[in-house]
C-alpha cells in the first residue's frame, strides 16, 4: 500500500506497468524475508525499524521509475512517512473493535491506506502537484512533522509507546493533516492571485496594443481626410479643366488638348470608391485598396457593412487597416514570378464575418497560438491589436495558411 501510495504521488516514468508490479514484488519479498523471525517471536518493535529501513530503501531503489525531481520526491516521499506513521498509531490504537485485534491492525490499514489512496486520486493530486512545484516553501513543515513523529516512535517498545502516547499522538496527527490542508489552501489562495495578476496584465497589455494602434489609425484617419479633400478640390477644378479643353478643341489645337489630357492622367487623384456604407471602414479599406493597387497587388473587394454595428466602429476600422497592411506587405515580399492578390470579404448576419486571403512568401509561418510569427521587434504590434479587438468583444479569430496563401477568418 505504501508503494502504491507513493506511485499516486509521483508522476511515474514508464508507461509499462509491468516495472512497478515487479519491483513492489521484489520489495515485497525482501519485506516478508526481513520480518519472517520477528513475526514469529512478536518482536514488534524490530518489525517495525525492519520496516523503517525498507522505506528508506524504497525512497533509494524506487527513484529512478519516476519522472519527480530530487527535492519533489523527497518531499512526496517524507509525506509517504507522515501518512505511514499516522496509519499505525490508529490502526494500533482502533485494532480492538475488530474479533480479532492482532488481524484488525491489517484490515485498519487496508482500509486507511485505500481512503488515503481514493481521496488523493479524486481530489488531491492535482493540487499536490503544484504544492511540488513550491517544495522549498512546504517542506519544512512537513520535514518538522515527520521528526516529531520519529521522537515518539524511536522511544523504546513500539507497543508501549503507541499505548502510553495516545493523546499526544492524535493531536500530532490531527496537527499533521492541518498543516497539510494549509499548504494546499495557501496554494490556492496564491495560485488564484497569481492568476488574477496574470489576467490583470493581459488586459492591460490589450489596452496598450488597441490605444497604440488608435493613434496610428488617427493619423491614417488624417491622412485618408487630407486626400478626400484634394479629391473635392480637384472634382471641383474639373469644371474649368473641361472649359479649356472644350476651347482648344474648338480652335482646332488638338495636339495641345492631347497633351493637357496626358498631364492631367498623371496628376489626377483617384475618387475613392464606395465598398461599404460605413464611413470609418469605407476610408481606411479606400486608402488601403489604393496603395495596393499602385503596387501591382490584384484586389477583389466585396463588403457589406452597415452604418451601424453592435462593435465600434473606429476599432474594427482598425481592425481592418492593420489586417489590410499586413497584406500589402505580405505581397510586397513575394518573388517575381508569384503574382500578389488580396481578397477581402465582409458580411453582416447579425454579426460580423471578415474573411481575407493573400499570396505569401513560403517563409510564413504561425506561432504555438495559431498567430502570425513575428518576424521582428518592431513586427507584429498589428497583429496584436487585432487580437485584443477580437477578445474585447468575444469574436473568433482563425489564421490559416495553406499552398502559398495566407487566410484570416474574423467574426464579430
Amino acid at each position: 500500500m505504501l508503494i502504491l501510495l507513493l506511485c499516486t504521488m509521483a508522476m511515474p516514468k514508464y508507461k509499462s506497468r509491468a516495472v512497478y508490479v515487479a519491483a513492489t514484488a521484489v520489495i515485497l519479498i525482501g519485506n516478508l524475508s526481513a520480518n519472517y523471525y520477528f513475526y514469529l517471536s512478536e518482536n514488534y518493535t524490530a518489525v517495525f525499524y525492519v520496516d523503517l529501513a525498507m522505506l528508506f530503501v524504497i525512497g533509494i531503489a524506487l527513484k529512478p521509475l519516476f519522472t519527480d525531481k530530487i527535492m519533489q520526491w523527497c518531499f512526496s516521499y517524507i509525506t509517504m512517512l507522515n501518512i505511514y506513521a499516522a496509519v499505525v498509531f490508529i490502526s494500533y490504537s482502533f485494532r480492538n473493535v475488530f474479533p480479532d485485534p492482532v488481524y484488525g491492525n491489517v484490515y485498519l490499514r487496508l482500509i486507511l491506506f485505500s481512503v488515503v489512496i481514493i481521496v488523493f486520486r479524486k481530489w488531491v493530486s492535482k493540487p499536490y502537484r503544484k504544492v511540488l512545484d513550491y517544495w522549498h516553501i512546504y517542506i519544512l513543515p512537513t520535514a518538522a512533522l515527520f521528526i516529531c513523529f520519529l521522537g515518539y516512535f524511536f522511544g523504546g517498545d513500539i507497543q508501549d509507546t503507541l499505548t502510553g502516547n495516545y493523546l499526544p499522538l492524535i493531536f500530532l496527527i490531527i496537527l499533521g493533516l492541518s498543516v497539510y490542508i494549509a499548504i494546499i489552501h495557501s496554494l490556492k489562495t496564491i495560485t488564484m492571485q497569481y492568476e488574477m495578476r496574470e489576467e490583470n496584465q493581459a488586459m492591460q497589455a490589450e489596452r496598450a496594443y488597441l490605444q497604440l494602434a488608435a493613434d496610428g489609425m488617427s493619423e491614417r484617419l488624417k491622412l485618408i481626410e487630407a486626400v478626400s479633400v484634394q479629391n473635392i478640390r480637384t472634382a471641383h477644378d474639373r469644371r474649368h479643366f473641361n472649359n479649356v479643353l472644350l476651347e482648344l478643341l474648338e480652335r482646332g489645337q488638338t495636339d495641345e488638348a492631347a497633351a493637357l489630357l496626358r498631364s492631367q492622367n498623371q496628376s489626377v487623384l483617384k475618387i475613392n470608391r464606395v465598398y461599404c456604407e460605413n464611413p470609418a471602414v469605407n476610408a481606411a479599406v479606400s486608402h488601403y485598396a489604393n496603395i495596393a493597387e499602385q503596387a501591382g497587388i490584384q484586389t477583389e473587394i466585396s463588403l457589406d457593412i452597415p452604418g451601424s454595428l453592435s462593435v465600434d466602429t473606429l476599432e474594427l476600422s482598425m481592425a481592418v487597416s492593420n489586417l489590410l497592411e499586413n497584406a500589402i506587405q505580405s505581397c510586397k515580399g513575394l518573388p517575381e514570378s508569384k503574382a500578389p492578390f488580396i481578397r477581402f470579404i465582409c458580411r453582416s448576419v447579425g454579426r460580423l464575418l471578415l474573411e481575407m486571403e493573400n499570396s505569401c512568401s513560403e517563409d510564413a509561418a504561425l506561432d504555438e497560438s495559431g498567430y502570425p510569427a513575428a518576424t521582428g521587434e518592431d513586427h507584429g504590434i498589428g497583429s496584436k491589436s487585432v487580437i485584443a479587438f477580437v477578445n474585447k468583444y468575444d469574436g473568433e479569430l482563425i489564421y490559416k495558411i495553406e499552398n502559398g496563401v495566407f487566410r484570416v477568418r474574423l467574426e464579430v
